[in-house]
């Protein structure tokens, strides 16, 4: 698995993954390089919309549909952290370009213009990310820990997150029903 990147693909938790930060997830991968790899969790809404969220990161938020999207589980790393995952990109001062028209950014200046602005008005809101360190990633896949898929912008952000592991897993040609808990070597 020498220079794999699986950057802007999404993982989708196998049956047989153990661990409950992870069962039935759909991740989608920001970066993956020869150093780690780190992603969200775009399928785990929690109990907090953001107008909520807003309000306590003491910031206005004048759109009230935006204001009922709900802020995400992103994963067990840095969860009082808040990640902001945005369509279009933007000039933000702690951002990551993913592709030409997806970044994640950590900054407060996106959640101050978002309050704004309503804009960018595709985001996925988290609090966490998950992240593998060199290797950890590419090992969990040899174990069969995940599958992979490129990933559209359009499961993301056009989605309700209930259906977006649905809609990943139909991109394979599959449900979630047909996979198996245990995988088969030759």
């Amino acid at each position: 698995m020498d220079n794999l990147d699986l950057t802007h693909h999404f993982l989708i938790a196998m049956p047989n993954m153990a661990d409950p930060f992870f069962n039935r997830s759909l991740i989608y991968l920001c970066e993956h390089n020869p150093q780690g790899a780190m992603g969200i969790i775009v399928n785990r809404p929690i109990d907090l919309a953001l107008t909520g969220f807003f309000e306590k990161v003491e910031l206005e938020l004048d759109s009230k549909d935006i204001g009922r999207l709900p802020v995400h589980f992103g994963g067990p790393v840095q969860t009082d952290r808040g990640f902001v995952l945005h369509r279009p990109n933007g000039k933000w001062q702690s951002s990551l370009k993913i592709t030409d028209e997806i970044g994640l950014t950590s900054s407060k200046d996106i959640l101050v213009t978002i309050g704004k602005t309503g804009k960018p008005q595709d985001i996925i809101v988290t609090l966490g990310y998950a992240g593998w360190g060199a290797g950890q990633l590419e090992n969990e896949l040899g174990q069969n820990a995940w599958l992979t898929v490129s990933a559209s912008a359009d499961i993301l952000f056009k989605l309700p997150p209930e259906d977006r592991l649905p809609a990943a897993m139909q991109t394979l040609g599959i449900s979630f029903a047909q996979l198996s808990g245990t995988a088969g070597h030759a």
